[in-house]
């Protein structure tokens, strides 16, 4: 897992050390509140419960700051943490920011990718290709 400190939902540090000790997905997602995003993340909640028998901790990370993802977290009773990197550290050292096409032009921003580490922090799967509507399938399915 690569090395990271960002904030959660509450401003609270977090670090990749945090997460050594227990199997954890790492959802990027471009922004709260937007349709796709919120698909996502209550796909997530739905199959929290499964996902969490099946040993994992889930994490979604944004460039939004906190105080989004304290709405958006309210709003949704979503029961995970959500991260803000609004610098996109986090993003460029997971390969989760890079250019895209959207609306005929070329930008750059948050890449919607899910990574499934092992207790050790080591990489089991990357999900490139997200079905919003089924991101925890996608894992609980594989």
């Amino acid at each position: 897992m690569p090395s990271f400190e960002v904030v959660d939902q509450d401003g609270k540090p977090v670090r990749s050390e945090d997460f050594i000790g227990k199997k954890t997905i790492i959802y990027f997602y471009p922004k709260d509140n937007t349709s796709g995003c919120t698909a996502e993340a209550c796909s997530f909640r739905d199959n929290y419960a499964a996902l969490t028998a099946a040993g994992y901790n889930v994490v979604g990370v944004s460039k939004d700051s906190a105080k989004s993802h304290t709405g958006f977290r309210a709003k949704h009773g979503l029961p995970f943490r959500l991260l803000s990197d609004t610098t996109t550290q986090m993003l460029q050292d997971f390969g989760a920011w890079g250019e895209k096409k959207m609306y005929g032009k070329t930008t750059y921003g948050t890449l919607r990718r899910t990574f499934i580490f092992n207790e050790e922090g080591i990489l089991e799967r990357i999900i490139e290709k997200v079905d919003t509507k089924n991101a925890a399938g996608q894992i609980l399915e594989a």
